[in-house]
């Protein structure tokens, strides 16, 4: 398998969607309206440097995979700290390298901007990703809260 990942283009939005829906619907959140996806595409096309950047995996014109990231100031280190939040392959390129070499292009999108730290967060059922991210990254003892928004 030949991939190359690069930066999401806008003749891109057709297939980006499709794995976009298929991430959210391996986290039980299917059938989202379409603005959801055309807000979505507009941040990451629009390059604010506060906002969401995105890469995809691409074999030959066909979108294997997607990563999104985002920089943001840290208390703890001057420089920043990137935070991925969405990584999907789609089900026939999983175990072909495709999120290895997504999570590797936000590497290197970190170093270049001179950011070195970059962390994700999984949910505990997805054993397939965490056995690479077990891998390429470090487990760390943080525990996530949220706010329960039932009480707003």
């Amino acid at each position: 398998m030949s991939v190359t990942v690069r930066p999401l283009a806008q003749g891109d939005k057709a297939q980006w969607q499709a794995l976009y829906d298929g991430y959210h619907a391996f986290y039980d959140r299917p059938g989202l309206p379409q603005d959801f996806f055309d807000r979505g595409f507009a941040r990451l096309m629009a390059g604010d440097p506060h906002d969401y950047a995105g890469l995809v995996a691409d074999e030959d014109g066909r979108l294997l995979g997607l990563v999104h990231y985002l920089f943001h100031a840290h208390m703890w280190f001057p420089e920043g700290i990137c935070y991925l939040q969405d990584l999907f392959a789609a089900p026939d390129a999983r175990g072909k390298g495709v999120g290895r070499a997504l999570i590797q292009g936000v590497y290197d999108a970190a170093d270049a901007a001179g950011v070195p730290r970059v962390y994700w967060t999984t949910q505990e059922f997805n054993y397939a990703g965490r056995m690479l991210y077990d891998r390429i990254g470090e487990r760390t003892p943080f525990i996530k809260y949220n706010r329960p928004l039932d009480e707003i």
